[in-house]
Formats: C-alpha cells, structure tokens, sequence
C-alpha cells in the first residue's frame, strides 16, 4: 500500500482507505473517488496529482493525496 502522491502516473490503482477533512472527504464522494473505487493516475506534478475516475478528472494537492492510500 502507499499514498497517491507516489503512484505512477498512466496506471490504475483501487483506493483501500483514505482520511481527511469531512468537507475533503464529502466532495471527492461525491465525485466517485471513495474506498474501492478504480482510479487512473493521469499525470504527476510537482505539487498536486491529476487522477481520473469514470468520466471526472481532479487536480488534488500533495496534501490530499498522501491521505489517500492506493
């Protein structure tokens, strides 16, 4: 297991948990992004990750994805 902010980008990973702000947690919930959901890791940046879940596409920051566990 190891946090977002780690994952290679162009690969598809399952989320096994994740933490946060509720406001964090509640927005990302509702964009599909939860426990055992599949995301792709689009692109990697110096400072935010760009994934992909069904038809949604999210910039998150360094921050929020090293409180998710892939």
């Amino acid at each position: 297991m190891q946090a977002l902010s780690n994952a290679r980008p162009g690969e598809s990973y399952t989320i096994k948990w994740m933490f946060g702000l509720p406001d964090v947690l509640e927005f990302l919930h509702s964009r599909h992004v939860e426990e055992g959901s599949t995301i792709r890791v689009i692109q990697q940046c110096r400072d935010s990750v760009i994934i992909g879940v069904q038809d949604v596409r999210l910039a998150l920051g360094h921050e929020v994805a090293e409180r998710i566990k892939v």
